[in-house]
């Protein structure tokens, strides 16, 4: 833990104490890189490669659980790329090797004395549960610390969701592989080079992506300056992209205001349309469509699943932006014939909702 420290030292197995200076650091990954003077050699640890693990692999933690100095576990490797809400780079290890508060910073090893991970975390309520950032990851960030001193990572300026099996087929998408372009923040790399909001990105840089974790890691692994070609999905076919990357920085929300107007039509679904307040209120890039305000109980939109809140952006891939698009498309769909509402909905992105009128 070395932030808001005064001073920093760094112990040797040897009790040799040695002042320590912050080199850089990187609260994404929770690393940071020290740097010590010394007058002799000191000895160091081989670095592995954390990609060639495989889960049942034998894995050694070392550490200073609870302040217990020189302290070994054994275990292996339970599962990889674990994903437990620290950040928006999550890529740990798993092991059921003893990972307890004071073993952070330590090595993780495998069988050949090599640093397959650097431990990093646990869950407080879990039994045989520790996370380490795979050495692969972390040489990265080590080598920008060391060169620049702070990392820096691409940037698309998109929001991002993984598709779900009804979104492939709301889209014409034969197998579900792809991430859903959710927003796209005005200014942006992606903007400027034509990536829109509901695009599925296929590629980057004719590498295939199909999770968003997957396409977050690629970017950020990527040059800040660096133009990456983004094929997409859009419309029933593909087109290909040339984004220069930026750096990652804060989105602009960019709304324009409507007059709110209110509807209660035949499905029990009653909707308003957006303003700016409630473009900001949702972290919305724009007002277009409109907003659930009431359903009624025993509605066919409240069999569907239809809830307060929710953003239709489309009825049967017909864009929605006020109350006069959604009246129409409702009206126009015949009694019986199936509807799709194309939803945003807070804390789960873009859904599709099917059901007949």
């Amino acid at each position: 833990m070395i932030e808001g420290a005064d001073q920093i030292k760094v112990k040797l197995d040897d009790d040799n104490e040695f002042d320590a200076e912050v080199v850089g650091r990187d609260p994404n990954t929770d690393l940071a890189l020290l740097k010590i003077k010394s007058e002799k050699d000191l000895p160091v640890l081989k670095l592995g490669n954390s990609d060639k693990l495989k889960i049942g692999h034998w894995v050694v933690a070392i550490g200073s659980p609870f302040g217990l100095e020189r302290t070994v576990t054994a275990g292996i490797v339970s599962a990889k790329g674990r994903v437990i809400g620290s950040g928006p780079y999550d890529d740990f290890i798993q092991t059921d090797a003893s990972i307890n508060p004071g073993n952070s910073g330590g090595p993780l090893l495998n069988m050949d004395g090599e640093v397959v991970g650097i431990n990093t975390a646990i869950i407080a309520s879990g039994t045989g549960i520790g996370f380490a950032i795979p050495v692969n990851l972390a040489e990265d960030i080590i080598a920008q610390l060391k060169s620049e001193g702070e990392v820096t990572r691409g940037w698309l300026g998109v929001a991002i969701q993984d598709l779900t099996r009804e979104m492939a087929e709301y889209y014409g998408l034969k197998n579900r592989k792809g991430v859903l372009v959710a927003d796209v923040f005005k200014g942006d790399p992606a903007d400027k080079a034509g990536i829109q909001a509901k695009d599925i990105i296929l590629e980057i840089n004719d590498q295939k992506v199909e999770t968003s974790r997957q396409l977050t890691s690629m970017i950020a692994g990527l040059k800040v300056g660096e133009t990456a070609t983004v094929e997409v999905f859009r419309d029933g076919r593909k087109k290909t992209f040339s984004v220069k990357l930026a750096k990652r920085n804060d989105a602009k929300l960019s709304a324009r205001g409507t007059p709110p107007e209110r509807e209660k039509e035949e499905l029990g679904i009653r909707v308003t349309e957006l303003t700016t307040e409630m473009a900001q209120r949702f972290n919305l890039g724009d007002t277009a469509g409109v907003v659930v305000i009431g359903v009624g109980s025993d509605s066919k939109g409240a069999e569907a699943g239809v809830q307060v809140g929710d953003i239709i952006k489309e009825i049967n891939h017909q864009a929605i932006e006020t109350v006069n698009d959604y009246t129409e498309a409702v009206q126009k769909t015949k009694s019986g014939d199936p509807i799709n509402l194309f939803v945003w909905r807070k804390n789960a992105g873009f859904l599709v909702i099917k059901f007949n009128k």
